[in-house]
């Protein structure tokens, strides 16, 4: 996988975001010419500030939505593979704002699939969803690629219709075995790891308190979630994109790219596993709140297929996991100089980690 993006040209949406800014740290390691389309950092502070990855990439800052630009940074950067992160990606502000997720989501996407009908060279674009992009019925085995697609509320939906769009697109204008742009989609679900600020979200709620010496409120302490660390849907995906440059029976198709089945843990047991890397540390448990909108509980996925045509799956365990979240985030607040670095040495870790999978 290393070799196949040795010098290429790649194109990144989304790049000032979380899962975005490792990607781009990731690419960069392995001598990838990355080219980043995005808005400004969603937070401040940010794990793409933080981690210098602006440094030695061409950085462009337009919505997606703009498609004159969006063209023409991607006809200007003569892409090798692209990656569409860009998004709205947060439940709780599609029900906010759905016309701002809607259009972002599936118009965006719409978008990035316009701008590759103008390129003429060989291009593998692996397009991120969700796994929120089920029409999810919370039953208890997890959900394949072919399953229904859909969900109730905006951002879930909006997901799945732009799945519907990326299948539209090829079919309509990539079909023939003369096509030149091959494209798959990918779904993970919410990833945790170092640099992530964004607003209610457990981790990064406990360690801005922890900073401060202050006690965390868990709201929700027995709620469980399937914790997956950033790198592994990302490994999931230059995974796909370097696959499907070298087979085109790749094309058109989804991956699913989830954790460990064992990787359901409450949030409290997420939190102790946290104060393990940082001294005194506090946190109350709360009554828990009805929310006021809803949001799916239990949702997995079957990653046979990413297994099968891949020889994908994720490496890491809850403890592994949970501790290079927390060392990130220990050493942003004690030696913020050390964060490239350490950014640079945690992915090379992964890589050696998931490269041993990959080609046994």
């Amino acid at each position: 996988m290393k070799n196949i993006y040795k010098d290429k040209n790649v194109v990144v949406t989304g790049h000032t975001g979380f899962k975005g800014s490792w990607l781009v740290a990731w690419l960069k390691q392995i001598g990838a010419k990355v080219t980043g389309i995005a808005l400004a950092p969603p937070s401040n502070p940010s794990h793409c500030d933080a981690a210098n990855l602006f440094d030695d990439i061409s950085d462009h800052r337009f919505d997606i939505r703009d498609l004159t630009a969006l063209k023409k940074a991607v006809l200007n950067a003569e892409p090798d593979f692209i990656f569409h992160l860009a998004a709205q990606p947060i439940v709780s502000v599609s029900y906010d704002d759905p016309v701002d997720t809607w259009t972002t989501n599936v118009l965006g996407t719409v978008n990035v699939l316009e701008s590759l009908r103008d390129i003429n060279h060989n291009c593998s674009v692996v397009i991120i969803t969700s796994d929120k992009c089920y029409d999810n019925v919370e039953w208890e085995w997890g959900y394949r690629e072919n399953d229904v697609l859909g969900g109730p509320d905006p951002y879930s939906a909006s997901k799945g219709a732009a799945e519907i769009a990326i299948r539209s697109y090829v079919r309509s204008y990539f079909s023939t075995k003369e096509s030149t742009i091959r494209i798959a989609s990918a779904r993970a679900g919410n990833v945790i790891g170092g640099g992530d600020w964004a607003s209610n979200r457990i981790i990064p709620d406990c360690v801005q308190s922890w900073s401060k010496n202050e006690k965390v409120e868990l709201r929700n302490p027995y709620s469980t979630r399937p914790w997956q660390h950033v790198l592994e849907p990302l490994g999931g995906y230059l995974t796909l994109g370097a696959a499907l440059s070298q087979n085109v029976d790749l094309h058109g198709e989804a991956f699913n790219f989830g954790p460990q089945a064992q990787q359901n843990h409450s949030v409290l047991e997420l939190v102790k596993q946290m104060s393990k890397s940082w001294t005194s540390v506090s946190w109350a448990e709360c009554e828990p709140q009805p929310s006021a909108f809803y949001e799916s509980g239990l949702l997995k996925l079957n990653c046979d297929k990413a297994l099968h045509f891949l020889k994908w799956h994720a490496v890491l365990d809850f403890e592994e996991t949970v501790a290079l979240t927390a060392v990130w985030y220990r050493a942003f607040y004690d030696s913020p100089q050390d964060i490239p670095e350490l950014t640079n040495r945690q992915i090379a870790n992964y890589a050696a980690k998931l490269a041993n999978v990959i080609e046994s």
